[in-house]
């Protein structure tokens, strides 16, 4: 299928995402809360209906990877354990999704994003076109010719985010995400970033210095009293050489965390949604309206 997208869906957001804007009294035949399922089969169904995919992948990982913990301990602290009844529809998507004809993949110790980009990579070395469904901007490091973003709006309202949206939102190039992350931070991740830079001074920055390591290697001639030959760089205010120089290492392994890891992935063959599959096992979940609307696209 020339030109038809890949779709990469970020499960874990998709159901974190319906939980809480869905009421718990949608309930399944087990009387037991489905709007977690519910909201991410009807969320993905927008998807494939606004932008009609070559193959769907549904990705899902652990809440937080070790090794990102083991670098950063506060990494995801802060957040709530997951709901009880959100655990349990987490463990049955797999399942039913997996009806519907979409590809599983887990990235066990790692997480949904590191599954993602990777599988992205995969599509783009192949020549396809890649679509990401995920409203995390770490994965805005990923958008390239062949790779964009999917934001889903209201009322699944769907917008295609590429390059020069990702410029236009944040002043910076997508490979410049986690260098942008590790200075302006990331509240969702518990990253703080650079003591004194907000989104606007860390986008100036990477503009001016490229990268996180050419910024930090300026903030430490100048914080050293090395001036170096004045016309290689770009001298930095007192006050924003003096925190990049003294969180520099922090600074790295803030970027390190926001940087997504590789996975080897297979390349998804073209492979159709099955409605018939996916209405029959809609139906045995107990969401039967899902099912009769299902069973019309046949």
């Amino acid at each position: 299928m020339d030109n038809v997208p890949l779709l990469i869906a970020d499960v874990p957001w998709l159901l974190y995402r319906a939980f809480f804007s869905l009421p718990k009294s949608i309930k399944g035949a087990d009387g037991k809360p489905v709007n977690a399922l519910l909201g991410t089969v009807n969320a993905l169904l927008a998807a494939c209906e606004a932008q009609p995919p070559r193959a769907v992948v549904a990705c899902f990982g652990a809440e937080e990877a070790r090794y990102r913990v083991e670098a950063y301990p506060p990494y995801h602290a802060h957040r709530e354990p997951m709901p009880a009844e959100l655990r349990e529809q987490w463990e049955r998507a797999p399942e039913l999704l997996a009806s519907f004809g979409w590809t599983i993949a887990d990235a066990a110790e790692l997480e949904a994003d590191d599954a993602m980009g990777s599988f992205a990579s995969a599509e783009a070395n192949a020549g396809g076109r890649a679509l990401l469904l995920t409203a995390d901007r770490d994965l805005y490091q990923c958008v390239n010719d062949n790779v964009a973003v999917l934001d889903l709006g209201k009322g699944g309202a769907c917008s295609v985010l590429g390059e020069s949206q990702v410029r236009d939102r944040y002043g910076i190039a997508p490979g410049q995400v986690p260098d942008f992350i590790a200075l302006r931070g990331d509240p969702s991740d518990g990253l703080p970033g650079a003591p004194g830079i907000g989104a606007k001074t860390a986008a100036e920055l990477l503009r001016v210095h490229g990268n996180l390591e050419a910024l930090l290697e300026q903030a430490k001639r100048q914080c050293e009293g090395d001036d170096g030959p004045q016309e290689t760089h770009d001298e930095l205010r007192a006050r924003t050489a003096q925190s990049l120089h003294e969180n520099a290492e922090l600074l790295r392994t803030f970027k390190r965390v926001a940087t997504l890891v590789a996975i080897d992935v297979k390349r998804p063959a073209d492979t159709p949604t099955d409605f018939v599959k996916g209405a029959a096992k809609a139906r045995e979940v107990g969401m039967d309206r899902l099912a009769e609307r299902l069973s019309s696209y046949t």
